[in-house]
Formats: structure tokens, sequence, C-alpha cells
């Protein structure tokens, strides 16, 4: 047997009344490939222990086809000749879940299924994960992919994979069925780590400062600048280290109302002011205008540089 297929896993799959994913880590390289598989408007899968993939895209099938979880997990079992070894948890949208471990997965493997969710793992150090993960989701406040990841990080205090941590992932997807099928939310994966887990949780806080910046140029292209710069202010808060999301600011503020000069300038100057690439960002600001992104004649000058 290949160490490849000792995929070793603790997961969550998770519905709120606006998305619906997975949240997995274990001790092998490149989880988010094999283990979460989530579909907007439809539903999401984890599938691991000694993995068959397929069961991902035809668990998401059966779902998109008006199966239900539980019928779905029975389908799955019964399709799979060595589904003894496998383990797997299904959820539709409105958060009802199902899930199945075989008795021939590594101890200590179980799962747990609860109002929105179900929490698996198999080849645990202790028999306490999965209790662990369940707990923490039910008292988590707050977004669906900050709440998988509480339950994640519960899995790992109650000492998680018996090999440790090596790599992590957590995908969303909007639980209207007027989605585009795979249009995600959240899609992020840690390949290899020795801590994915506190990356998962950096990318996590990155990609919702982005999601609220990009709430803000709705914001600002429906003609309500007030409230753009209010979240774009939320979002730079989030996530400092980004500076392209001031710079974004900055230029649309500036291109598409004249009265947010004052506010655009001091975004920029936040964002890229004295920054050792500052020339670079500039330089952009006249690539923009160049081609027509931008409408303001000389928007670099009027910027203060």
């Amino acid at each position: 047997m290949r160490s490849t297929d000792l995929l070793a896993t603790y997961s969550i799959v998770a519905a709120d009344c606006d998305e619906i994913g997975v949240a997995v880590q274990t001790h092998q390289m490149c989880v988010g490939s094999v283990v979460p598989w989530v579909e907007a408007g439809v539903g999401a899968v984890a599938t691991q222990s000694l993995v068959n993939v397929r069961l991902g895209p035809d668990g998401l099938s059966l779902l998109r086809h008006g199966v239900s979880p539980e019928r779905t997990v029975e389908a799955l079992a019964a399709s799979d000749p060595d589904s003894r070894r496998r383990q797997f948890a299904v959820i539709d949208t409105s958060g009802t879940a199902a899930a199945f471990t075989g008795d021939g997965c590594i101890r200590e493997a179980s799962h747990r299924t609860g109002s929105g969710y179900s929490v698996q793992a198999n080849m645990m150090y202790t028999t306490t994960v999965v209790d662990a993960m369940a707990i923490a989701f039910e008292k988590s406040q707050g977004p669906l992919a900050e709440r998988m990841l509480e339950a994640l990080k519960a899995a790992e205090l109650n000492s998680g994979d018996i090999r440790g941590m090596q790599s992590a992932a957590l995908v969303t997807a909007s639980v209207s069925h007027e989605a585009r099928p795979w249009q995600h939310v959240f899609d992020l994966r840690v390949d290899e780590s020795g801590h994915p887990l506190a990356e998962l949780e950096r990318l996590v806080r990155l990609r919702r400062a982005q999601l609220i910046d990009n709430h803000g140029h709705e914001q600002l292209d429906s003609g309500n600048p007030d409230s753009a710069t209010e979240r774009f202010g939320s979002a730079r808060s989030l996530a400092p280290e980004l500076e392209e999301l001031g710079f974004w600011q900055a230029v649309s503020l500036a291109d598409k109302d004249a009265s947010q000069m004052e506010t655009a300038r001091a975004i920029l100057a936040e964002s890229i002011g004295g920054r050792d690439d500052e020339a670079r960002w500039l330089d952009l600001i006249d690539r923009l205008e160049e081609c027509g992104l931008v409408d303001t004649e000389g928007l670099r000058g009027k910027l203060g540089y």
C-alpha cells in the first residue's frame, strides 16, 4: 500500500443560510485536490479514508438530481465494493447532512451529524476529535468559513491525525440555485506546511477582506461612495498587508467620483506611499489610463503624484 493511499483526515461539511462548504486537514500533501467537493446551489461532499475520489462528483450528481443526503450516502456506499474502507459525508443546501464510516477504517474513526453540519475523522490519535469538532462548530458564531475553521482547530487541540499536520483546504459556495455551479466563495488550499491550519486561517482572513472590498466596489458602482469607503476601510483593516486593496480603492474612488479625491489620495498614500515599489504602482495608473480602463485624464497627477 502506498502512503498516499492513507489519507487520514478530519473534515467538516456544513451549511448556513448563505453558503455550503467543506473544510479539511490531513498529514499528506494536497488534500484540497482530493477530499472537498462543493457545487453552488447543490451541496457539498467530503470523501476520505483510502479515498475513492469518484464519490465526490457522484455524490454531487445525486444531490443535483434531488436525492436526499441520506439516500445519497446509501447509494455511494452501495456503489463502492471497498466501502468498508471509506469515510464520507454529504450535505445539501437546506443543511441536511448524512455520513458514513466503514468498519474497515483505521481507528480512531467516527462521524457525528448535527443541524447544518457533519464532522468526521479517521486515523486520529484520540477518540475525542469528532465530538470536539462538533461542539466547536455548534458554539461558534459568524460566517461559515470561520466557523468551519473553529472545528478544524478543535480537532488539532485534541491531537488530531496521529501523524500530525501537512495540508489543509476550505471551499464554500453559495446555497442559491441562481449561482453559477462552479463558482466558489472560498477556494483555499495549503498544499504543504508544518502549520497548515495557521496558514489556512491567514488565507481565510485575506479572502474575507477581499470579499468585503468587493462589496465596497459594488456600492461605489451603485452610487453610494460613503458606504463604499466604509467597506474599503474595513477591508484594509482586516488585511493591511494587501497593498493592492488600497491601490484599487483609491483609483476607483478618484475615477468614479471626483468628490472623493481627497479620500482617494489618503488611501493611496497609506497603501503604497514610501514603498520600495511605489514607482511601479504609479506607472500602473498611467497604463490604466492609456488603455482606457480609467476615464479621468491625468489621474496620477490628481492623486498627488
